[in-house]
């Protein structure tokens, strides 16, 4: 039995958890759930926040993610995973043993907690990892604002071309308007890749021309890599 309330409407669906402070996703959990999802959230989170060490093969806040979507419902579980690890105060390494034993499900919420959890740019192995793979969800997880401080920008800009090779919304990339602005680099990687489709005789992504639209913009200021204002 699956302990939650189907959304009635948009605003019952969580924005993305990345995005939002953990204060305002518990917000938004505690006005959503149904009662018992709610008190199991609460506990779980005091669980969390009481044993954020390792006991034993595998600490307890880990089991508890894989109960996230039978516990408080799909359109939820990246929130309240999101929560879980934040409340453990998981280190980069504890995130990084989440991710490779992990479901693609508790992979994401690893991707979403990181802006949450990491200062620096330590956990970049994770981003790139997730922008290897072909599972669009994982992809656009990976976009979120620690990639927009931390991601290099050749790399980046590889990022960008993955969401248009694989049909990730470009909508989903964090800080994709400050990163692009001026980029002459990504002009021409996205110009290369539109002349390949063409010559192909594939459409090319609608997305394509928003991004490269971007780049023909003068940058405000420079912006460094760490996606500050330098």
């Amino acid at each position: 039995m699956i302990h939650h309330r189907t959304p009635a409407d948009p605003t019952a669906r969580p924005a993305n958890p990345a995005l939002g402070a953990p204060a305002d996703l518990r917000g938004h959990l505690n006005a959503h759930l149904a009662g018992d999802a709610r008190a199991w959230l609460r506990r779980t989170l005091d669980e969390a926040a009481d044993h954020r060490g390792t006991h034993g093969p595998i600490s307890v806040w880990e089991l508890r993610l894989a109960e996230a979507g039978r516990r408080c419902g799909t359109d939820h579980a990246d929130a309240v995973r999101v929560l879980i690890l934040h409340a453990a105060r998981a280190d980069t390494d504890a995130l990084t043993r989440v991710y490779r034993q992990g479901t693609a499900d508790e992979r994401r919420a690893v991707l979403h907690a990181l802006p949450h959890l990491v200062s620096g740019p330590d956990a970049l192995h994770l981003v790139e990892d997730a922008l290897r793979t072909n599972d669009t969800r994982l992809v656009a997880a990976a976009l979120g604002p620690y990639t927009a401080r931390h991601l290099a920008p050749h790399q980046w800009r590889h990022a960008v071309l993955k969401c248009l090779f694989t049909g990730v919304r470009v909508d989903e990339i964090t800080g994709l308007t400050r990163r692009a602005h001026g980029d002459t680099e990504l002009a021409r990687m996205l110009g290369d890749h539109a002349e390949e489709r063409t010559a192909a005789g594939r459409p090319v992504p609608e997305d394509l021309y928003r991004v490269l639209a971007l780049t023909a913009s003068p940058p405000a200021d420079e912006i460094g890599i760490d996606g500050e204002e330098s």
